[in-house]
């Protein structure tokens, strides 16, 4: 069962990126054609396919976990002796009170949209729901791994589903319209809208 959890959140991490991230940045102010979708949707696929065998499954999941690991204990071991002395897992801890005390400054200012992570937190690696859902849509032929063509084919599909004029371009406009649809599914409240 957790391999099977596993994969349907690399599936929906996978799948959504393409349609939700904007070419040329972050900023989410670019349109986005669907030829910019499917090249996207192509360098996230081979982005993730961490042991190039042209699929992605629970192989890929764990080496990208090992791959977190390895950088995260690197950061952490600022001598690079390969262990963690009490001194660098103090300035570790100091680092991240420093960082939460700025984001909340950051916040009571009126700040907070700067550097502001787009994406579900909390909630995402809840069984089944939207990832479920996401990864039964990519993985087309059942076999619990999502290969190129079926990646494509849901990148473009989240695509056309956000085009609501089916111009063939996604807007900042209907990108948030998107958003704001699967929150609505998700029970959850829409959030305030990006200052522009």
């Amino acid at each position: 069962m957790n391999k099977k959890i596993s994969l349907f959140a690399l599936a929906a991490a996978l799948v959504a990126v393409p349609v939700l991230a904007a070419p040329g940045g972050a900023d989410g102010k670019a349109v986005q054609t669907r030829a910019d979708a499917q090249a996207r949707a192509t360098q996230m696929f081979a982005k993730m396919d961490a042991n190039k065998d042209g699929k992605l499954d629970a192989t890929d999941r764990a080496a990208q976990r090992a791959e977190r690991q390895a950088k995260q204990f690197a950061s952490l071991d600022a001598d690079g002796n390969g262990s963690i002395s009490k001194a660098e897992w103090d300035q570790h801890g100091a680092d991240r009170a420093a960082k939460r005390a700025e984001r909340g400054e950051k916040r009571a200012t009126g700040e907070a949209g700067e550097g502001k992570r787009h994406g579900m937190r909390g909630g995402h690696r809840k069984r089944g729901g939207h990832h479920g859902m996401m990864m039964g849509k990519a993985d087309a032929n059942g076999d619990k791994a999502i290969s190129q063509a079926e990646f494509q084919t849901a990148a473009l599909a989240r695509f056309d589903a956000a085009d609501a004029n089916k111009d063939g371009q996604v807007t900042p406009e209907e990108r948030q319209a998107q958003r704001g649809a699967w929150r609505a599914k998700r029970g959850a409240a829409p959030a305030a809208p990006a200052n522009q």
